[in-house]
Parts: C-alpha cells; structure tokens; sequence
C-alpha cells in the first residue's frame, strides 16, 4: 500500500527552499520541484506502462490550492482512461484551430488575392476579383467567418444575378470556391467547399452555358480582310500600325502590344516570345511573314527591352487604342476576332495540316501523353501558313 502523504499547508509550502520535488499531498502524484531557485507544479503519473511528467504552472503564480484542483483534474482524466497529457495538447489544439477559424471571408479574400496576384499575367486580375467580391459577395458574407459560410451563403450572392448576370455570377462563384479551398488548405475551416459546382451547384443552378452561350469575338470574314487591311494602311498612327502586325501574326493583342525588339530576329524572320508572355506559359516561336519583317523594318529601332509599338507617353498601346482603329472601319469586329478570320481562312482556303494551323494560334494540341513526345513546334510547316496568310491579307505588299 503506497505511504500515505500529509498534506501541507500554504504556510508550509511557502516555506520550502530545499532543492528537489516536494510532494504536497492532497492528490498522489502532485509535487512542489523546487530547482536553482525556481518553483514549479509537477504532476507526476503513470500512462500505460510509461512514466510521465505534467506542469501545472509555477509558484506562488499558481497556488497550492489551484495545483491540487488542477492534478485532481488531472487525476480523474487517468481514472477515464485518458493521458492528461495528451488530452491537455488536444485541447490546446483545439483553441487554437478555433482562433485560426476566426477569420472574415473579406480578411480570406485579400489575403487570397494580395498572395496570388502577382502571379497573374494581367495585373487588371487583382482589381477586378476585389471589385466583383465586394459588390456580391461582402454584403453576404464578407463579415462571415469562412468557416460559418456554407452552401445557402453562396446561393444567396449567386440566385439574385445568376440568370441577369450570369457571366459574372460564374466568375465570382469560382472565385469564392478558390478562396475557400486556400481558407481550407490554410486550417481555417473544414469540409465540402459550399461554392464547387460540380456534384454540387451544378444539380441547383442552371446550366450557365444554356443561360447565357458563349459569345464569341466578331470576326470580319475572311473574304473581307484584303478590303479591310488596304484600309487599315491608309489609317495613320502606332495604333493602326499595331493592328496590321496583328493581323500579319494572328497573335493576341496583349502578346502583339508587348512585343519588344529584343524577342524579334528580322534576319531569320522569328519573334520569339517568352513564356511569361503566353497564355499557354510556354514559350512560343512566330514565323514572320516577308510583309510583316517589312513593316518592322520601317521603324526604327530601339534597346532589347524597347516597345516596338508604344504610345505616346512611351508605355504598352492599350487594347482600346487598337479598338478604336477598329471601330472606325469595321464596327461590327474587334481586334481578336482576327484570329477567327485566320482560322476561317485556314480551314476553308487551305489544305494545311489542323495541328499547324492550330499552332499558328498558339493553341494546345497535345494530351499530356503527347505532350511528352512532342519535341518540335512545326515551324517550318508554320512558315509557310503564314506567308500563305499575309499574302491573301495584303497581296499589295508584296513589293515593299
């Protein structure tokens, strides 16, 4: 039969100096471990075979009274079954994941955006992803915390533009599903994310594809072009100069604004353009045609890192800039619908492989098997599609 320990008094505790632990009495196992001066509470046990050790705070901070409070509490864990040690972790744990879920879906959402932003090609992203959170999505559950926020919280932003504004209603829907996947990846809540459409909105709100088809950039038709472009050369100004290379390259207007002399060979008629600058994030080479090294060779040229078509204040022209040269001609197209009209073109005037033409546009022809086997990007067959193109688009330019 263990010896039984008389308890002391507060007194009698206060009064030990003597360096060691000092069982007090009160619950077994409780001491006083007095070492180089300081005091601390020890709760000493044994768990399944192994010895252990637990701090219940130190002297006089935590006095004799709250020690013993603390190892019968303790103690009666033991008598259930449970490590008191491990249980004390647990619900350290706990608090802490339920500080760490008071987090507003607003404080989630900055913080989503302020840390992928820069990884964003068009720096426009960011402002527009906080423009369409705050006007839909805060007045519902921008004050939230993300871990509240469940399936009838997104349906109330989405029900009311879901059928007037379905485009945006998509956008923001993906946005809150993104910043509650980061919320749940960074411990902030837990389980199905109430925004994910599909096997989930998908069976609640229509089908935004039937609400709302895609619309597609208008095109001028490719038996037009010629016309147009004869009237596109006599436009004077870096605008109009800009929107002949677009057509001459069937490239994206952002990759065409951005073209700097330093990705440009004119000797080997290649612009080579970087990944950063792909849609694709993959490098791309374009095959100049002889009537668009011409028009480059016309201008003078500048540093590596020189726009090749800038505005006046020096910086990139701006998608509108283009536009307007557009509207003034052809009303009904915009820029990007060029590479509709090429595309047309191609597929109807040509008997060019669709794998080329598809990589004239810079598109994704490979699966990921393919991908792996793919090493060429079909230059040379791209070469001749596109001197094929800028002699049908300009044929007067033949003799610049």
């Amino acid at each position: 039969m263990p010896k039984r320990i008389l308890e002391k008094t507060a007194l009698e505790v206060s009064r030990l100096r003597e360096e060691g632990a000092h069982a007090v009495g009160g619950v077994m196992g409780l001491y006083l471990q007095i070492i180089g001066g300081s005091r601390v509470w020890v709760y000493r046990y044994t768990h399944q075979g192994s010895r252990r050790r637990m701090g219940l705070g130190s002297y006089p901070a935590v006095g004799l009274a709250a020690a013993r409070e603390a190892a019968r509490a303790a103690l009666n864990l033991r008598m259930g079954g449970s490590d008191p040690l491990q249980a004390r972790a647990e619900l350290r744990e706990s608090a802490r994941l339920a500080v760490a879920r008071q987090m507003p879906f607003a404080q989630a959402a900055d913080l989503f955006i302020t840390e992928h932003e820069a990884t964003w090609k068009n720096i426009k992203h960011g402002q527009q992803w906080r423009n369409t959170l705050e006007k839909y999505a805060f007045p519902i559950c921008g004050q939230l915390n993300v871990a509240d926020i469940d399936q009838s919280h997104v349906l109330k932003v989405l029900a009311p533009i879901w059928h007037t504004k379905t485009e945006t209603a998509s956008r923001v829907r993906g946005r809150i599903e993104q910043i509650m996947d980061w919320s749940t990846a960074h411990g902030h809540r837990s389980g199905a994310n109430p925004a994910r459409w599909r096997g989930q909105l998908e069976h609640i709100l229509a089908d935004p594809k039937k609400i709302a088809p895609v619309q597609h950039h208008p095109a001028v038709p490719f038996a037009e072009l010629p016309v147009v472009y004869q009237r596109i050369c006599g436009v004077k100004g870096e605008s109009a100069r800009a929107l002949q290379m677009l057509i001459l390259t069937a490239t994206r207007s952002s990759e065409l604004r951005g073209m700097r002399w330093g990705e440009l060979d004119l000797s080997t008629g290649i612009w080579q353009l970087p990944a950063a600058r792909m849609k694709m994030d993959r490098p791309h080479r374009v095959p100049l045609p002889r009537q668009a090294v011409a028009l480059l060779q016309q201008r003078k040229p500048g540093a590596p890192d020189d726009l090749v078509f800038a505005s006046n204040r020096g910086g990139m022209l701006s998608d509108m800039a283009l536009t307007a040269v557009m509207r003034r001609h052809h009303p009904e197209a915009v820029p990007h619908g060029f590479r509709s009209t090429f595309r047309d073109w191609a597929g109807e005037c040509t008997q060019h492989h669709r794998d080329a033409i598809e990589l004239c546009l810079a598109h994704s022809i490979d699966t990921k098997t393919e991908a792996a086997y793919r090493r060429g990007d079909m230059l040379e067959k791209r070469t001749v599609i596109m001197q094929e193109w800028a002699d049908y688009a300009a044929p007067a330019q033949l003799n610049l």
